[in-house]
């Protein structure tokens, strides 16, 4: 399980298409400290699985001459033909950013909301407007989505948590601050760009059980 809150964003390096599905190597820095073979990062909201990882690469003479900080450590996720299918990260390229987050640990606080990091669908944004010093966002919503979001209720996009602002039938509208904005992805999106939508797991669970009763 995640909350929605972004650690960092890391860096698509290399990606190798294969018979069943594609395999991404991402580099990181905290993310990417302390790993274990198994353990789950959100990749932009997709729950993915650490398959392999190591150093990202040694500092050449000049780097270590100019005392620039290392470059960091890397790690290897697989995506599978169904998550290629539900996803945008197939069309991502070396060198794109993404957003980075461990599982909650157990005895963590929890800032974000509940999120699985499975995704629903892949939605798009709509319109980018600076407003003072945020950011106002909207997102056209997938057909059927809509009935699992509420206004001032949460949402995910690409693995962040987010807060609904507005919303009709077709789009949601949420207010992102300077912080999100620079520490995310979202500072690179532009109207018609894909994301990832992961509505609120309790709406989905409240609908499952009314559907029992309303039978």
């Amino acid at each position: 399980m995640f909350t929605g809150i972004v650690e960092e964003t890391g860096e698509i390096v290399t990606r190798e298409e294969t018979d069943d599905g594609l395999r991404l190597r991402i580099g990181a820095d905290e993310v990417a400290t302390g790993l274990e073979h198994g353990q789950s990062i959100s990749v932009s909201g997709a729950c993915l699985t650490v398959e392999r990882y190591g150093e990202r690469g040694a500092q050449s003479v000049s780097e270590r001459a100019s005392g620039d900080e290392p470059r960091g450590e890397w790690f290897e996720v697989f995506l599978a033909s169904e998550t290629v299918e539900k996803t945008y990260l197939s069309e991502l390229e070396d060198g794109d950013a993404v957003n980075l987050e461990r599982a909650m640990a157990a005895d963590g606080r929890f800032d974000g909301h509940v999120v699985q990091g499975h995704v629903d669908a892949v939605a798009a944004v709509e319109t980018v407007e600076r407003v003072g010093e945020d950011w106002y966002f909207e997102f056209r919503l997938p057909e059927g989505y809509g009935r699992y979001v509420v206004e001032k209720g949460s949402i995910t996009i690409d693995g962040i948590s987010l807060t609904v602002a507005d919303l009709d039938e077709e789009r949601v509208a949420v207010a992102i601050i300077p912080t999100t904005y620079e520490l995310t992805t979202l500072s690179e999106k532009e109207p018609g760009d894909p994301v990832h939508l992961e509505v609120d797991v309790i709406a989905k669970y409240v609908e499952g059980v009314l559907e029992g009763y309303l039978e």
